[in-house]
């Protein structure tokens, strides 16, 4: 069992910067969590959790078209940790946004856990 805490979320204005980090504070399978896909949702309020961005175990990225080009996702396996760094945000870009680890190598739709998320706020 992993337990996922996110942070780096804030108040930011359009046009800046954030980088959130999914970390596992708590005792760890690493050799389990190493073979899982990560991943970053997002939920605004009044909409459905979306996907934001994933990495493979084999550190293939995948983005949402609204992040591709700005965000950028990685992952350290020696740490268990997982990344997101989000470039050129802009106000449709809050929201909480949360880390899962997907019981796959590759397919971060898989069943998984989740962190408690962090908020991001942009403001024009």
């Amino acid at each position: 069992q992993v337990q996922l805490v996110e942070s780096g979320g804030g108040l930011v204005k359009a046009g800046g910067s954030l980088t959130l980090e999914c970390s596992a504070p708590g005792k760890v399978d690493g050799i389990s969590a190493r073979s899982h896909t990560l991943g970053w949702y997002r939920q605004a309020p009044g909409k459905q959790r979306e996907f934001v961005a994933s990495i493979s175990k084999g550190f293939r990225p995948i983005y949402a078209a609204f992040a591709k080009g700005r965000f950028t996702i990685s992952r350290d396996n020696a740490k268990v940790t997982a990344e997101l760094e989000m470039r050129e945000l802009i106000p449709e870009d809050t929201a909480v946004y949360y880390c899962k680890r997907a019981y796959d190598e590759d397919d971060i739709g898989a069943a998984g856990s989740w962190g408690q998320g962090t908020q991001v706020t942009v403001f024009a």
